[in-house]
């Protein structure tokens, strides 16, 4: 039962928000009485919301869970406030996101005003990893074994003509960000659109989620060391809040920048 509530949930999205019960019973292969009892209870459990004829949204209920998972997050406050120094201080765009299988799931975005709009990163959305920054670093410090055969089994579509689609390429980026400790996305997501990550440690030194800044390509070149020296500093200072004490990584320290290698 909790399989098939996911799958209905799964089904809905920004360009399908809405779905109906004869809909929902033929995607899923469900039988129609199957899928409108289904769905009715999850509607009295306001994790569904009807919306008149046998049609249904998303509920309320989602929303409350989905806001108390965020606030519960150790990291996110402090991630949030070092996120809108960085926007304050370089005007591009960062982002936080964790892994969910090969997906990277954007917790949380801010912005300059006025800015660049990325439509491709709202909070919520889910993005293959191997085409981000912040992706690349979370898979970077997975074991390779578990992620090739995920992206075997998914496939790993080229997202522009700069994407790493390829498995043996991606072993060897990811290879190089764990010896670095950043990655970059140099319009391998979207054209015209860098962006350089970094990773977020629990107290453990476990990598529990990634932080970006985003900058459009002719801004990012100039100024890719001193943002990628940022972006890492920046990783630093939340993890070491989240409990870690100081750690380094090749070329950079949180207590302050060294040579930087290899950018």
């Amino acid at each position: 039962m909790i399989r098939k509530v996911a799958d209905v949930l799964s089904l809905f999205s920004p360009e399908r928000p809405e779905w109906g019960v004869s809909e929902v019973a033929r995607v899923l292969e469900l039988p129609k009485s199957t899928a409108s009892e289904l769905m009715a209870s999850m509607a009295d459990e306001r994790l569904l919301s009807s919306a008149g004829r046998g049609r249904y949204r998303l509920g309320w209920r989602l929303f409350e869970l989905g806001q108390t998972l965020l606030d519960s997050t150790e990291f996110r406050s402090e991630a949030r406030r070092v996120m809108q120094e960085l926007v304050q201080r370089w005007g591009e765009t960062a982002h936080l996101a964790v892994l969910e299988g090969v997906e990277a799931v954007y917790l949380d975005k801010i912005q300059p005003s006025p800015a660049v709009k990325i439509l491709l990163s709202r909070v919520g959305v889910r993005l293959p990893a191997y085409c981000s920054g912040v992706g690349k670093v979370l898979l970077a410090y997975k074991p390779w074994d578990e992620v090739a055969a995920l992206l075997q089994g998914r496939g790993m579509s080229a997202l522009t003509p700069n994407t790493l689609s390829d498995l043996e390429k991606l072993a060897d980026e990811l290879r190089l960000v764990r010896e670095r400790g950043y990655a970059y996305d140099l319009e391998e997501a979207t054209i015209g659109l860098c962006c350089v990550a970094a990773p977020i440690r629990d107290y453990s030194g476990k990598v529990v989620a990634a932080m970006s800044l985003s900058v459009p390509a002719y801004r990012f070149h100039p100024r890719r060391e001193e943002l990628t020296a940022a972006i890492v500093e920046a990783a630093g200072r939340v993890s070491d809040a989240s409990g870690r004490n100081s750690y380094e990584i090749e070329g950079f320290s949180i207590y302050g920048r060294k040579e930087l290698q290899g950018a």
